[in-house]
């Protein structure tokens, strides 16, 4: 079975531990990975996966053009494997640049963590930034925490209102530890979700009842690697005894459509 990892993060090696183990602390998991490009294949490859969406996280504004640079001459090195995400950070000082020098770099879409980079994601001043995407590229958005209001999945609902061209990926089924609310908010509204960072807390019951709500067809495969091994994340999806047609647009078919890859690429 093809499979494409939409949700998948690394870093320089010489900064990939510690970045990782930072990744761990925000969120109290042990990472089961390391996340460099090296770590990232023997994770992914034995397990069957080919392609891989991969993104890094800007904490602070001055890390915005090197963390792209790194993802894009990565995604240069291995244009087989890897599709590359920019960062941006709504503090820098001009985000619109910074998104049209991505995607002049080839970079495929955006990716930002509300809760990491601390900014409501419906903030008004991030309205420039959705209207530069939409229509463009996806955007990859951090979704839900229990501890932070940033990424509340009603931000989102309010973001997918005020922009109905934007393909949106809700990462963690578009509400991680709020998946109830999340289903509130995003059931009727148009947006892709992630099944990342999910299964360990759901259960097989409840994730299967959640992406049979939703819909094969807006669930994509991710791994949220370097947080989780990627055999075991795909041991519990094909846990779920799904049909051969749901698996296929989890697991490729689903991320081909919002990347504009054609079945033969």
């Amino acid at each position: 079975m093809e499979m494409i990892d939409f949700h998948a993060h690394i870093y320089p090696d010489k900064i990939a531990e510690k970045a990782s183990h930072s990744v761990g602390d925000f969120y109290t998991i042990p990472m089961q990975k390391v996340g460099s490009v090296e770590a990232l294949f023997q994770s992914g490859k034995p397990a069957g996966v080919e392609r891989f969406v991969v993104q890094s996280v800007a904490t602070v504004p001055r890390q915005v053009e090197s963390i792209n640079n790194f993802i894009h001459d990565t995604c240069l090195e291995h244009p087989n494997s890897l599709i590359g995400f920019g960062t941006i950070h709504p503090d820098m000082e001009n985000p619109l640049d910074e998104i049209e020098r991505c995607l002049q770099m080839g970079l495929c879409g955006i990716k930002i963590h509300p809760d990491v980079q601390r900014f409501y994601m419906d903030d008004p001043a991030m309205f420039p930034i959705y209207d530069a995407i939409q229509g463009r590229v996806p955007i990859l958005i951090h979704c839900g925490d229990y501890r932070y209001d940033f990424s509340h999945p009603r931000r989102l609902a309010h973001i997918l209102d005020e922009f109905p061209r934007l393909e949106v990926v809700g990462a963690h089924f578009g509400g991680w530890s709020l998946w109830d609310l999340a289903m509130e908010y995003l059931l009727q509204r148009r947006c892709w979700l992630d099944t990342s960072s999910s299964f360990a807390f759901l259960g097989r019951v409840r994730t299967r009842e959640i992406i049979r709500a939703y819909g094969a067809d807006r669930i994509v495969f991710g791994d949220d690697f370097p947080m989780w091994d990627h055999q075991d994340e795909i041991d519990q999806l094909l846990s779920l005894e799904l049909s051969a047609e749901e698996y296929d647009l989890i697991f490729h078919e689903n991320a081909k459509r919002i990347l504009g890859i054609s079945e033969k690429e």
